[in-house]
């Protein structure tokens, strides 16, 4: 039975493939739907199409015998690039994921991208679009920067971290590339994001629902309780929603629902069987539970979080259809609505188009409590594209998520050459949607990043708002924090009278703000001492466009304190509780060097550093069995002693630096000694 959304199975490879076959005539008729939703087309009426930006694509190369992405060389639609497999110039498609990817970038034919006038550079470092090697990306990268591309797209990667991977995409960043990659296919579980997604200095994409009628969301509630539901593949929107008392049917089987009365009654039932070997497929469940006459079903996981099933597949009987709607929930809730049936439980459910909803198989954060991953979601589910052969095909994954974005960054380049990488992500993240839940509230930010895609909104924008999120570190000592925010106006205009709001999900949080010579300083507060990670938006209107800017709030017992000397950084800690140690780990904001240290509640311990600029602090306190954390963002604007930084030079940590010249000393010794 699928677990997500579709068969991901991923071993190197965050994003692969679904191919649905559809007649061409109904593809023409969904070609536009993901690119109307992110709003492509006042942009393209502008002219916007990517005119004069490079793009390079890393992926399993591109057909450009395609009537939509014909040509290769300076007069074809693929300008060049390189094969990384077989080691020659001509990086052909035969797998059609590097095609569907360039499709929705810079197709230009009967099927047109978001930019299709754009230079598509490809890069193949896989023939199939799994196992896919980290060497060959990385190389691959280096190339993009001798080719001076303007935007990379990487829709592959590894579901693990890869430091190398990282530097790679940071290298080009500083080149004044900007990166977009897909955050993966490997939700809804947390903490899903491996490399180069997970990289500070990247664009991350996740997955959103598309603009067409199988994109459905469903809600479940019980009294007052509402739980987290998935409509399983197969289901249609209902036009009400269903209202009917609860009935255990154990497995589902016919002999679970024997001696029951589940007429008229929305059944709960446990995913798979308690026979070994046996298999309850759920569309035998569904058939079972309808022939029973129950309105609906409800099918709990077997197993940790929630899932989600397909109804109609490769398991099911050729003229099989589903006739009542079946929904998912996970292990732990559907055990707590088993407890509560014995009371008469009435549930109500509801199964309904949501097209601004976050795929359930795509990767969620966080990988840092220093910044926030995905960056965004864009449209993954679903979308037509081009593919090997001439032909078109629908296709879903965080990989098909990314090229929207990436065609949105060059119709940005487009309009404004001169835009450094961080200012693109700033337009490009604080001008998104809200994306909701299927109870209308606002998706985490781990989920979600800060909203999905609007090209419309980026490319009419004119503030550049940095950063664009903000981290606050408060604890028990100290109740608040501040941060600031600094506008930029690309027209180089006088920026307006602004309104600022802030929401939040924590409403004891106090919100202030201040605003001068183009800056808004932001202090958040929280005197109630509740522990937790809490989030928010803050929104900025200078009317014309609205900003949406996510906020991580971490309120903690623990304090970091720290005392610049020169080049060195003391540390203690303060927490209210008896601890033993603390490990200090102070990791230079937006790279992979991290210095750490161990102290004692009796200790002052220090860490040297080269150079100025934000740095970010993270406490593992150890609290009898337990390790407790604190954070804290500094901002170091000068060193009086400004040594060489070793590990910079060297590009390797100073540990390794001083094994390999202890190595060295040692041979020349041996040398010397066997000379004498």
């Amino acid at each position: 039975m699928i677990e997500k959304l579709l068969i991901f199975s991923l071993v190197f490879i965050l994003c692969t493939i679904c191919f649905i076959s559809y007649s061409y005539e109904e593809k023409q008729n969904l070609l536009p739907k993901s690119l109307q939703l992110v709003g492509t087309q006042v942009p393209q009426q502008q002219g916007l199409n990517g005119q004069g930006v490079k793009i390079g694509i890393i992926d399993t190369g591109i057909d450009f015998d395609h009537p939509d992405l014909y040509g290769y060389g300076p007069s074809g639609r693929v300008v060049g690039g390189y094969d990384y497999v077989n080691t020659d110039e001509k990086p052909i498609d035969v797998n059609g994921h590097g095609t569907e990817i360039s499709g929705i970038i810079g197709a230009n034919g009967n099927f047109s991208g978001i930019a299709p006038k754009s230079q598509l550079f490809s890069y193949k470092v896989s023939s199939t679009g799994e196992a896919v090697s980290s060497e060959y990306i990385i190389q691959a990268i280096a190339r993009t920067i001798e080719d001076k591309m303007n935007v990379i797209n990487i829709s592959l990667g590894v579901n693990r971290t890869n430091d190398e991977l990282e530097s790679a995409v940071d290298e080009a960043v500083k080149k004044g590339i900007t990166v977009v990659v897909a955050a993966g296919n490997n939700g809804p579980d947390d903490k899903s994001i491996g490399s180069p997604g997970r990289d500070f200095n990247v664009i991350t994409v996740g997955a959103s629902y598309n603009n067409i009628t199988s994109s459905l969301a469903s809600t479940l509630q019980v009294g007052n309780k509402q739980y987290d539901a998935l409509p399983m593949l197969g289901v249609s929107a209902l036009k009400n929603a269903i209202e009917g008392k609860m009935v255990y049917g154990g497995y589902g089987r016919v002999k679970d629902l024997q001696g029951i009365n589940v007429k008229d009654s929305i059944l709960l039932e446990q995913r798979g069987s308690n026979t070994a070997g046996e298999k309850v497929f759920f569309s035998e469940k569904e058939k079972n539970a309808a022939d029973m006459g129950a309105k609906g079903l409800v099918i709990y996981n077997n197993q940790s979080g929630v899932f989600f099933g397909e109804l109609v597949g490769s398991n099911s009987t050729k003229d099989y259809r589903p006739t009542i709607p079946v929904i998912s929930i996970s292990k732990n809730d559907g055990l707590e609505l088993k407890s509560m049936l014995a009371n008469n439980t009435v549930g109500r459910l509801n199964i309904f188009y949501h097209p601004d909803f976050v795929a359930p198989f795509s990767s969620r954060g966080p990988v840092s409590p220093f910044y926030i991953k995905p960056d965004l979601v864009a449209p993954g589910v679903y979308v037509n594209t081009t593919t090997i052969g001439g032909g078109y095909n629908l296709t879903s994954g965080t990989s098909i998520a990314a090229p929207h974005v990436t065609g949105a960054v060059a119709i940005l380049l487009q309009k404004y050459p001169n835009l450094d990488p961080s200012s693109i992500v700033s337009i490009i993240d604080t001008t998104t949607d809200p994306v909701t839940d299927a109870y209308g509230k606002i998706f985490p930010i781990n989920v979600a990043g800060s909203g999905r895609l609007n090209i419309t909104r980026a490319s009419s924008a004119d503030l550049i708002i940095s950063p664009h999120s903000l981290v606050f570190n408060i604890s028990y000592e100290n109740s608040n924090d501040t941060s600031t925010l600094h506008l930029h106006s690309i027209s180089n205009t006088l920026i307006p009278k602004l309104k600022v709001q802030f929401s939040s999900s924590e409403p004891r949080l106090v919100f202030n703000y201040t605003t001068s010579n183009n800056t808004i300083n932001v202090q958040i507060t929280d005197k109630t001492q509740n522990i937790g990670n809490y989030e928010g938006f803050i929104t900025i209107d200078d009317s014309k466009t609205v900003y949406r800017i996510p906020v991580l709030v971490h309120v903690t017992k623990g304090t970091i304190k720290e005392t610049q000397n020169g080049s060195q950084i003391d540390f203690t800690v303060d927490h209210p509780d008896k601890w033993s140690y603390a490990k200090i780990s102070l990791m230079k904001a937006g790279s992979q060097d991290v210095k750490t240290i161990g102290i004692t509640p009796q200790d002052t311990k220090a860490i040297t550093i080269y150079s100025t600029g934000e740095y970010w602090i993270q406490a593992d306190i150890k609290i009898g069995n337990k390790t407790d954390h604190a954070y804290k963002i500094l901002t170091i604007n000068h060193v009086t002693e400004n040594y060489p930084d070793i590990e910079e030079i060297f590009h390797i940590p100073i540990k390794q630096v001083v094994i390999i010249f202890s190595i060295m000393i040692t041979a020349v010794v041996v040398v010397l000694v066997k000379r004498r």
